[in-house]
């Protein structure tokens, strides 16, 4: 029996349908296994579904952790190469607005050649010439190549290429428990909102993938597993100001990236923990604080039309008591031990950039624990329409 064959038989349960859950739906699918997803809302109704869509070349975070910043960078041709349909690449500058943020300039430089990010100095004239409307009074300028998501075409073009395999993904379905037996996974309990009925489904594999829920997935689970949920929010204005993604220069903080989508401008984001997701508030003082802020980068922000103020919650991997920032913006692929059942998996923490390269950490782990050689092809395979996605549903 080869190994796909044997892969075949392997029944998988993934529990999240964000962005991470999407891209293991097709990894593992296109590697042969029989793969079911669940999502206890709408698909990428979740953190996917509320972050400000930034592509990340990884300048970010190219001096705090040249790794993730190597990483984003490749995952940016990647996706590039198998998702151009989602994917804006308008790049981004980086303005520096005071003496601390010039004097930050030269490590940040030699941050981003380290971690292969092409990164070019621009002057201030030239970058206004990019993006009128950026501050004036700028005293540096770097160019880099940041670009934007569409965050739910993205995950749709996932899902339309694993159901083309085969793959089935129920949205408005909670897992409420894993079944076990003699310590290892056996199935889920679901919830099925649409029919409004409890059910059980089979599965010889169950990957939590629930994003700042993952913790409470895991409980059920036995599994005690270090997350910490940190919320932020994020302020549209109804126009398109800059077709760049424009960052203040200084190590990350709050209120320091405005992201163009479609006919708005995002100005994000604030960051605090909590201890329910689901219980957030977008905090009122924070929607005016931001629009301020967004002024030091596109003076006049804050004059345009209010659009919509919102706030996603972060899973980052981990726990903190100093609001996240302190984390890493890496993830975590926590495979089955003592504290847990055989067979039950959790991904946590990363980026929307990332979310393939999270897929393929898990699928890789889960082929290598069961002795498969089934080697990834994401990172090769252009992705279906997210069209598809829709039009399988109607055929």
């Amino acid at each position: 029996m080869s190994d796909r064959d044997r892969a075949a038989d392997v029944r998988v349960v993934i529990v999240g349908g964000g962005g991470t859950g999407s891209a293991l739906l097709h990894d593992l699918t296109q590697r042969g296994f029989a793969c079911r997803l669940f999502e206890r809302g709408e698909l990428t109704s979740g953190t996917t579904g509320r972050h400000h869509g930034q592509l990340h070349s990884g300048a970010r975070y190219a001096v705090g952790d040249v790794e993730i910043a190597r990483e984003c960078a490749q995952e940016v041709a990647i996706l590039r190469r198998i998702a151009a349909d989602s994917i804006e690449m308008n790049y981004g500058l980086f303005l520096a607005l005071s003496d601390d943020d010039e004097a930050y300039a030269e490590t940040f430089v030699a941050a981003c050649q380290a971690a292969g990010i092409a990164v070019r100095r621009v002057a201030v004239d030239e970058a206004l010439r990019y993006e009128p409307r950026i501050n004036p009074r700028a005293r540096l300028a770097y160019l880099v190549p940041d670009g934007t998501i569409d965050a739910y075409r993205l995950p749709l073009q996932f899902l339309a290429s694993a159901a083309a395999e085969g793959a089935l993904a129920h949205p408005f379905c909670e897992v409420t428990g894993i079944r076990t037996k003699q310590g290892m996974v056996t199935g889920v309990s679901v919830f099925d909102y649409t029919k409004r009925r409890e059910k059980s489904w089979p599965a010889d594999i169950v990957i939590n993938a629930a994003g700042p829920w993952a913790g409470r997935v895991a409980q059920t689970a036995g599994v005690d597993l270090p997350v910490t949920p940190a919320a932020g929010t994020m302020v549209a204005v109804r126009r398109r100001l800059c077709n760049m993604v424009v960052s203040h220069l200084h190590p990350p903080g709050d209120g320091d990236i405005i992201v163009p989508q479609r006919g708005l401008s995002i100005i994000g984001s604030t960051q605090w923990e909590t201890d329910d997701p689901d219980g957030v508030v977008t905090p009122e003082g924070d929607i005016e604080w931001l629009r301020v802020r967004a002024d030091e980068l596109l003076p006049g922000f804050s004059d345009e039309p209010f659009h919509a103020a919102w706030t996603a919650v972060r899973p980052l991997a981990g726990r903190s008591a100093g609001g996240g920032r302190a984390l890493s913006r890496g993830f975590t692929v926590v495979p089955p031990g003592r504290c847990g059942p055989g067979g039950f998996y959790s991904v946590v923490g990363g980026k929307a950039t990332t979310l393939r390269a999270m897929a393929q950490a898990v699928a890789d782990r889960v082929c290598d624990d069961l002795d498969l050689a089934i080697a990834g092809r994401t990172h090769a395979t252009p992705l279906r329409p997210h069209r598809d996605y829709f039009r399988r549903n109607i055929a």
